[in-house]
């Protein structure tokens, strides 16, 4: 079975690549009862060898199972299946629920104090870091830029105790961002989203700038949601295995 990287460009539907192809064959594996609860999934180098696939990419969706509840691993054991369905993702020590619950609490009034607030600084510090983001073309460095976005914000509102509570979350905010742009490719989208909530502040507009930012949670939690709901299985591999022969190393 080759699960080889098959993620593209383009103004077309969005190719998976070699994790999204190996997580969707394994949690279909899972919620088939293949591996019930319990059961240890093959080792690292099996799977690899299976699936033909690289270890790193084998690990990015080990991760991601374990980030959606599936499993957990093991230090020197393995990985074991810990639930036949995904519920509610885990990023660092929170579920999705409530990450999502308390960032709509903050974040969106925090973007409506900024718009009323928000020094020169603070929207030059918010346009070179939307522009860096607009640039960048590596997932890591983007998602750590993300977290930096919501925090300068945050600051524009000129209030210490906000960006003290987006700083309290920031490592699920990041394992959050990671997860939506490995499997829901929302970067481009996230970009937009981001640029509509610095023009209200540029604006000056309370108004706008709520809007703006419950627009942007609103987007997260859809794509959350279609993740989670997703099924798209056997149907994912074989088009990954038909649209780009060959090993992924990366």
């Amino acid at each position: 079975m080759n699960l080889s990287d098959s993620q593209t460009g383009g103004s077309g539907p969005r190719r998976v690549s070699a994790m999204e192809a190996v997580l969707a064959h394994l949690r279909n594996a899972i919620e088939r009862g293949e591996y019930a609860i319990g059961d240890k999934l093959p080792s690292e180098a099996e799977l690899c060898r299976t699936l033909e696939v690289s270890r790193p990419v084998l690990r990015e969706a080990l991760r991601a199972l374990q980030t959606m509840g599936l499993t957990v691993s093991k230090t020197g054991k393995g990985t074991f299946v810990v639930a036949s369905a995904v519920e509610d993702p885990t990023f660092g020590d929170y579920a999705a629920s409530d990450l999502l619950e308390v960032r709509r609490h903050i974040e969106i009034p925090v973007a409506g104090y900024a718009a009323l607030r928000r020094t020169p600084e603070n929207l030059d510090r918010l346009a070179h870091l939307l522009d860096r983001m607009e640039r960048e073309t590596d997932t890591t460095a983007w998602v750590a830029m993300d977290t930096l976005f919501h925090l300068a914000v945050a600051e524009a509102a000129q209030n210490p105790v906000f960006r003290r509570l987006i700083e309290e979350i920031r490592d699920a905010l990041a394992r959050q961002s990671a997860f939506l742009n490995e499997l829901g490719g929302r970067r481009e989208q996230s970009n937009r989203e981001h640029r509509a909530i610095v023009e209200a502040l540029a604006d000056g507009s309370e108004h706008d700038a709520v809007e703006a930012m419950s627009h942007h949670l609103d987007r997260v939690e859809t794509t959350l949601t279609d993740i989670v709901r997703s099924s798209r299985g056997d149907t994912t591999a074989e088009r990954a295995d038909t649209t780009a022969p060959g090993r992924a190393d990366a």
